[in-house]
């Protein structure tokens, strides 16, 4: 029940940052800055300059717009081109990562076996945590870029300051839902994808092994060692026939091995 609690908590959180994500390449005011009316004037008119990842725009205090759109993709600004390749392929990565973890996810009945369903969800939530790492990365070169804009010493005649718009942190709220949402699927399955050979003392003297090799099982049961001789009990399959005969030994006899030594 608490497994599926938290896939379906994953599904949520991934889905909804992944929205977000998609909606802030639409939206305006990536940057924005304002000219004029500074002090409370109410001589001076306000401006408001603004561009997003399609087009820069000019707003005059009686709000009427005026926009130019980017031109063809081979002749836009460098930084603008990478914010947005890298969006498209975390947007890509997101979608595919979604429909894998839906699949796996062990409250759908669609998928095939249980351990082939925790594949599933596995490589969807490396598909999220990409898409996430894509995400961010595009974000953090916009910021880069404005910032080393809006706090240069030197800046050339007719270049504007801008500030960072509401976009650019619903963009990174939802990257960070994204790579929760990753972690919550990977937390359920990690220990069911990479299982641990484990040694556990029973007994005193008594040590159980349960090897494993290519997920199946050679040999399994109990090993006690003594001065005198050592001897092995157990069940399963192996490759020997010597070893088959010496895993019938008891306390009270030697072994055949021993016999040589």
């Amino acid at each position: 029940m608490r497994k599926r609690l938290i896939q379906i908590s994953g599904f949520l959180i991934s889905t909804l940052g992944w929205l977000f994500v998609l909606c802030t390449m639409a939206m305006d005011f990536w940057r924005i800055t304002q000219l004029g009316g500074q002090g409370g004037s109410f001589i001076i008119k306000v401006a408001w300059y603004w561009s997003n990842l399609w087009k820069d725009c000019f707003t005059d205090s009686t709000a009427v717009t005026n926009c130019r759109d980017f031109p063809v993709l081979w002749s836009v600004t460098a930084y603008v081109q990478g914010v947005r390749g890298l969006l498209m392929c975390g947007l890509t990565l997101g979608f595919f990562g979604a429909v894998l973890c839906f699949v796996g996810m062990e409250c759908t009945y669609i998928g095939g076996a249980d351990k082939t369903k925790d594949k599933l969800l596995f490589a969807g939530a490396v598909f999220h945590f990409a898409g996430g790492v894509s995400d961010i990365a595009a974000y953090c070169l916009y910021i880069n870029r404005i910032a080393r804009t809006s706090f240069s010493n030197t800046l050339a005649p007719g270049v504007l300051r801008y500030d960072l718009g509401t976009p650019i942190f619903l963009g990174l709220v939802g990257s960070f839902f994204i790579l929760l949402g990753a972690v919550f699927y990977a937390v359920t399955v990690f220990q069911v994808i990479c299982p641990e050979s484990k040694v556990v003392e029973v007994y005193g003297e008594h040590t159980y092994m349960a090897p494993v090799s290519r997920e199946r099982t050679l040999y399994n049961g109990y090993y006690r060692s003594s001065r005198q001789y050592r001897s092995y009990y157990g069940s399963g399959r192996s490759g020997s026939s010597n070893l088959s005969k010496l895993s019938q030994t008891t306390p009270t006899k030697k072994s055949e091995r021993d016999a040589f030594v």
